[in-house]
C-alpha cells in the first residue's frame, strides 16, 4: 500500500511515544488502550496506512485519519553498489531531500541515518554543508528512514552519521534514539546505535547523561589551528574541552567512545599528529577510528595514500590507543553524505521546479 504523502499537513504520529498516542486517543474519545495499539502498528510493523490496522475498529481509524497520519514516506531514489551498499534518497520538508545509507558488511547490517536537511557547521570536507542549512528533521523523518525501507528487518546497527549534525537538532535526535531502543518501538540494543558529532558540547552533556548509546566524536586533527581550519565549531567549542568531559563523565560499563579520524594527505597524518593524539587522549576511555577520504567536488584536500593510513594506524596502536580503520563502501555511487541530495537539488534547479 502506498505510503503517505510527506508534504501532508495532517500531523504524523511516527515519532510519538505511547504517552502521547494514549492522549490522542483520549482527546478522540476512544479508549486509552487505543494508543497502546496505535504504537504496536507503528513500530513493529510495516503498515502504512491506518486501515491496516486491523484489531482497531473501523471508527477508531476514520478518526484518526481525519486529522493524522501514519507518517511514513518511501524513498523517491535508490542508487545501489557492487559491494552491496546501497543510498536512499528521500524526499522531505517539502520538497527537500535527505539520504540514508544502507551498509551490509557479513552478519553486521548498517543504516546511516540523517538528522537535518542540509548543515549549519561549514566543515571543510563535508558536501552535505555545503548546501547550507534547510531544516531539522522530526523524529518521525528520522524514524522513517529505518521504517521504510526494504532491509528494514535486516537492520542490526543503526549511526547517527548521515546529513546534518544531531546535537544541532538535540530534542529530535534523542526522541529518535529512545524509541530506536525502546521495547515498545524498535527494541535495537542501546550498543548497536551510534550518535557521531562535531563536538557540540552541551549536546554531548546532555546525550551522555540521559542515554546509554555510543558516542562518536569527529576529531580530524588534535592541533587547534588545524582543527580549526577544518572544524569551525572548534572556534566555539574547542576539541580539549570536549575531550576532557568526556574523561570525567561516567560512561559506564558497556559505551562506547571513538575519535572519528579522516586522513588526509600532508593535513593531519604525520608522526607529529600521532604524538599529540596519544597525549590529548591519554586519560579517554576511547578508540580512534581512522576513515579514508574519498575526493569531494569543490573540497581542497585528498586523501593520504595507503601506505600512510595503514603506517598511522600502527603508529597509533603502538602508542596503546586502540585504532581502527573504517572500510570504504558504495564508492561507484555518490559515496560521500551530501552528494545524492545535492544532485537532487541541482536537478530540481536546472528543471525549474
Amino acid at each position: 500500500m502506498k505510503a503517505d504523502n510527506p508534504t501532508s499537513e495532517k500531523e504524523s504520529l511516527l515519532g510519538k511515544n505511547p504517552d502521547e498516542l494514549r492522549a490522542i486517543a483520549a482527546g478522540l474519545d476512544l479508549p486509552a488502550f487505543t494508543g497502546n495499539q496505535i504504537a504496536y502498528w507503528l513500530y513493529k510493523t510495516s503498515v502504512t496506512s491506518f486501515d491496516e490496522m486491523t484489531n482497531i475498529s473501523k471508527q477508531a481509524r476514520r478518526l484518526f485519519s481525519d486529522k493524522y497520519t501514519v507518517g511514513c514516506s518511501e524513498p523517491v531514489n535508490v542508487q545501489q553498489s557492487a559491494d552491496g551498499t546501497r543510498k536512499y534518497l528521500f524526499r522531505t520538508n517539502g520538497d527537500r531531500y535527505i539520504e540514508t545509507a544502507y551498509i551490509p558488511d557479513e552478519r553486521r547490517h548498517t543504516l546511516c541515518v540523517s538528522s537535518q536537511v542540509g548543515c549549519k557547521m561549514g566543515c571543510l570536507f563535508c558536501m552535505t554543508g555545503k548546501q547550507g542549512f534547510q531544516a531539522h528533521l522530526t523524529a518521525g523523518e528520522i524514524l522513517n528512514q529505518l521504517r521504510s525501507i526494504p532491509e528494514r528487518k535486516l537492520i542490526t546497527n543503526i549511526v547517527f552519521m548521515g546529513m546534518g549534525e544531531p546535537f544541532d537538532n538535540p530534542d529530535a535526535v534523542m526522541r529518535a534514539q529512545e524509541i530506536l531502543t525502546a521495547e515498545y518501538g524498535f527494541a535495537l540494543s542501546v550498543r548497536k546505535v551510534t550518535v557521531s558529532t562535531i563536538g557540540i558540547l552541551p549536546g554531548i552533556e546532555y546525550f551522555l547523561k540521559n542515554s546509554k548509546c555510543n558516542l562518536a566524536v569527529s576529531l580530524h586533527s588534535p592541533f587547534d589551528d588545524e582543527r580549526r581550519r577544518l572544524m569551525p565549531i572548534q572556534h566555539v567549542y574547542p576539541i580539549k574541552e570536549v575531550i576532557d568531559m568526556i574523561s570525567k563523565a561516567d560512561l559506564g560499563k558497556y559505551r562506547r567512545v571513538s575519535m572519528e579520524y579522516i586522513v588526509f594527505k600532508g593535513v593531519n597524518d604525520t608522526p607529529r599528529h600521532v604524538k599529540e593524539l596519544a597525549r590529548l587522549l591519554n586519560k579517554t576511555r576511547c578508540r580512534i577510528n581512522l576513515i579514508r577520504f574519498h575526493k569531494v567536488p569543490g573540497v581542497p584536500l585528498e586523501g593520504s595514500d595507503e601506505e600512510t593510513v595503514l603506517a598511522f594506524q600502527r603508529a597509533l596502536n603502538d602508542k596503546g590507543i586502540t585504532t581502527t580503520l573504517r572500510a570504504s563502501r558504495g564508492l561507484d555511487i555518490d559515496a560521500a553524505c551530501g552528494l545524492l541530495s545535492t544532485r537532487a537539488l541541482v536537478e530540481k534547479k536546472n528543471n525549474g521546479l
